[in-house]
C-alpha cells in the first residue's frame, strides 16, 4: 500500500525550502554590510601600504 500524505504539510515543506533557497542566494548577492566591507578594504589599503613602504629600492 501506498504510503499517507497529509499534502498541506508537504506544501508548506516545499515552501519552507524555497523560501530557504531564495534566502541563500540573497546572502551571497549582497554579503557583508557596507561599514564591514568598507573596513575590510581600509585594512587591505593599509597593509598593501606597509608593504611598499618596507621594500628595499634597487
Amino acid at each position: 500500500m501506498a504510503e499517507i500524505v497529509n499534502l498541506r504539510r508537504v506544501k508548506k515543506a516545499k515552501a519552507r525550502a524555497e523560501k530557504s533557497a531564495l534566502a541563500d542566494a540573497n546572502r551571497a548577492k549582497h554579503g557583508t554590510a557596507k561599514p564591514v566591507r568598507d573596513l575590510a578594504k581600509a585594512r587591505d589599503e593599509k597593509a598593501a601600504r606597509d608593504l611598499d613602504q618596507q621594500k628595499l629600492d634597487d
